[in-house]
């Protein structure tokens, strides 16, 4: 039976969200396992984590205390699962968003853990319920879902399943705050957790706005990232009703017809119809051509956004 010691990580996985995962433990210090069952799929994943952590270096935007050399002496590559789980007290699960194949690996996994070592999902959108059923390791068990991309994006959704212990909730909440992410707690599980959940809302009302011909895709985009993003950046919707008002009482009070008056208003769910899609994406397009090349820049120019915006972030609430 493997032993559970609380400095180590096993990350099975070793894709863009495995391999984030391992950058943000080893800058927390934690020794790391990266696990695939493919052997040349871990040494290309080491290799692209040495890159990715040296460009970091040089442009002072490595996480943690720890020099990178020093982080990457932490990870380690593993493609056998027996040995993998050895040593291992928080396990993180990256493997492709499927069902079957998460019930697999951790039905694998109830046989081979103690019953310290927490077993945690990165999924985005599986239930707990369906994801752990009829494992005996159940209150071990829950998901850690991260925001794409985790290294620069610091939330965290930790949903339990109904036989979650308390304790391994708190235990992983500890552990994400360490790592510096920012940890919320999603007291019982529900579609979509919490963020996408928000984040389906917005697209679907910015859906009906465009197919209603109420305002163009790009200037739709504009309403978000020059408006209400630039205050959700720093707080969230009910601290801006707080602060919009003389407290959330007084916001209420002043807004609550108001608002009602407009969700009423609020279409059935979009049908995401090709003609909106095709229209959608053609705006898209004329700054961010959909070709590997174009998608790559500006995902790079997001993630250098993301860094520049989570330093400021630390730097306001430092004050």
């Amino acid at each position: 039976m493997a032993s559970s010691e609380p400095g180590d990580v096993l990350i099975l996985g070793s894709g863009l969200i495995g391999r984030s995962w391992a950058m943000l433990f080893a800058s927390g210090g934690f020794k790391v396992k990266l696990y695939d069952i493919e052997q040349q799929q871990v040494t290309n994943a080491l290799e692209t984590i040495r890159k990715e952590m040296k460009i970091l270096e040089q442009s002072g935007s490595l996480r943690g205390s720890l020099s990178s050399e020093e982080q990457l002496s932490l990870i380690s590559g593993c493609s056998n699962i027996q040995a993998a789980v050895e040593g291992a007290g928080h396990i993180q699960e990256c493997v492709p968003e499927n069902l079957e194949l998460k019930k697999k690996i951790f039905a694998q996994l109830d046989q081979i853990v103690d019953d310290k070592v927490v077993l945690s999902s990165s999924t985005s959108c599986l239930l707990p319920s369906k994801l752990f059923a009829g494992l005996a390791h159940v209150k071990q068990c829950l998901v850690v879902h991260p925001v794409n991309p985790p290294y620069y994006v610091p939330l965290v959704e930790l949903v339990p399943h109904p036989e979650t212990a308390p304790a391994t909730m708190d235990r992983t909440y500890a552990l994400m705050q360490k790592i510096g992410q920012s940890p919320v707690r999603i007291m019982k599980e529900i579609e979509g957790f919490a963020l996408n959940r928000l984040q389906y809302a917005i697209i679907g009302e910015a859906w009906r706005l465009v197919e209603e011909g109420i305002v163009s895709p790009s200037d739709l985009d504009l309403v978000m990232s020059d408006g209400l993003g630039m205050r959700y950046a720093f707080i969230g919707p009910l601290e801006t009703m707080h602060l919009n008002a003389e407290g959330m009482l007084n916001y209420c009070d002043r807004y609550r017809e108001g608002m009602k008056r407009v969700l009423k208003t609020f279409g059935p769910i979009p049908d995401f119809s090709r003609a909106t899609t095709e229209k959608v994406n053609q705006a898209m397009c004329v700054n961010v051509p959909d070709d590997p090349e174009h998608l790559g820049a500006r995902r790079q120019w997001r993630d250098e956004c993301l860094l520049r915006l989570a330093k400021l972030k630390r730097q306001m609430q430092s004050q």
